[in-house]
């Protein structure tokens, strides 16, 4: 008996090596995004959501200032990739992050994407705007974070009141 499966689990394992490696095709861009969850988010606002049900879905969604690399294995610091940002740069003191933002990106109502609306969305998350989420999960990853600045419409600077490991991604 045992022998028969140890034979059956050899055979299993040849069979996903055999398919594991064939490639996998893009969509075409655009359309409606597909996937499987098993659960229903119960909003799509990724600020006001703590599990992945709600945040996965909406990764196809949103973009992000930076992000991890999706073509390696392992996410390190050198697999940090601008997204909406160019690039970024640290003040010598390690408390302020400035980030150069990508030009020509648009909202879906057509408005453009600025420094502004990244200021926006921290003092939201930060609890430092007039404007209120209804849950708050992630606030307390910001208490170190003094204040973001615009500099014109597409750089803005994260002021930090120390400096913050986690938080430095490269130089």
């Amino acid at each position: 008996m045992k022998r028969n499966l140890r034979g059956f689990a050899a055979a299993g394992s040849l069979f996903v090596a055999m398919f594991a490696a064939d490639p996998v095709f893009a969509q075409k861009q655009g359309g409606i995004l597909k996937m499987y969850s098993p659960d229903s988010p119960a909003s799509m606002s990724i600020h006001e959501e703590a599990t992945v049900f709600a945040e996965g879905p909406m990764m196809g969604v949103f973009n992000n200032l930076v992000m991890f690399d999706q073509h390696v294995p392992q996410n390190s610091l050198q697999s940090v990739l601008p997204d909406l940002a160019t690039g970024w740069s640290w003040s010598e003191e390690g408390t302020e992050l400035t980030l150069p933002l990508r030009e020509g990106v648009t909202w879906h109502d057509g408005k453009p994407f600025t420094a502004r609306d990244v200021a926006c969305t921290f003092d939201l998350v930060t609890g430092k705007s007039s404007e209120k989420l209804r849950v708050n999960p992630r606030k307390s990853w910001y208490r170190n974070l003094e204040r973001v600045t615009t500099n014109g419409d597409y750089e803005v600077t994260f002021h930090l009141t120390r400096p913050q490991p986690a938080l430095k991604v490269s130089q």
